[in-house]
């Protein structure tokens, strides 16, 4: 499967909000990715689309030198055939090409298909949040990648 990753645009965000509502239990709303997308100058959002539908999402922020993934998420219908792989990897040699040298994520901890990906492109856990997930008061895991450009396809 070839998806075009691209970035977002405000005609995405039914179809970004809709992947988001049904990927998390604390959600982002509306207003939220509309601000990414228009006024924060150090956001970088995408989305994988195919045959014209949004099937993944993803926000990173650059900030001096260091990309934050601050979410991915991907179709139900989607998940473990490599969208999200694809998402990441564009967008972490995307934020090279603007300078990043390393990257960083918190992911739950329970998230293993999270933390199997990431840790298959670098990552490592670096610290924890204790109760960070106010649904459940679950631990988010931080993973850095601290050489950006050993990112790989």
């Amino acid at each position: 499967m070839r998806v075009n990753i691209r970035r977002m645009t405000l005609d995405d965000l039914s179809q970004v909000v809709a992947i988001d509502q049904a990927s998390f239990s604390l959600p982002w709303p509306e207003r939220s990715f509309r601000f990414e997308i228009t006024d924060n100058p150090a956001a970088r959002c995408w989305v994988a689309e195919l045959d014209g539908r949004i099937i993944g999402i993803l926000v990173l922020w650059l900030i001096v030198d260091e990309a934050h993934i601050a979410t991915i998420a991907t179709l139900a219908d989607f998940r473990r055939q490599g969208v999200a792989r694809e998402l990441l990897v564009h967008a972490l040699k995307s934020s090279i090409e603007e300078g990043a040298v390393s990257a960083f994520l918190e992911v739950r901890e329970s998230n293993s298909a999270a933390l199997t990906m990431y840790r298959k492109h670098g990552f490592v856990e670096t610290g924890r949040r204790p109760r960070y997930y106010k649904d459940n008061n679950e631990d988010a895991i931080l993973m850095t990648l601290e050489r950006l450009n050993t990112i790989s396809s």
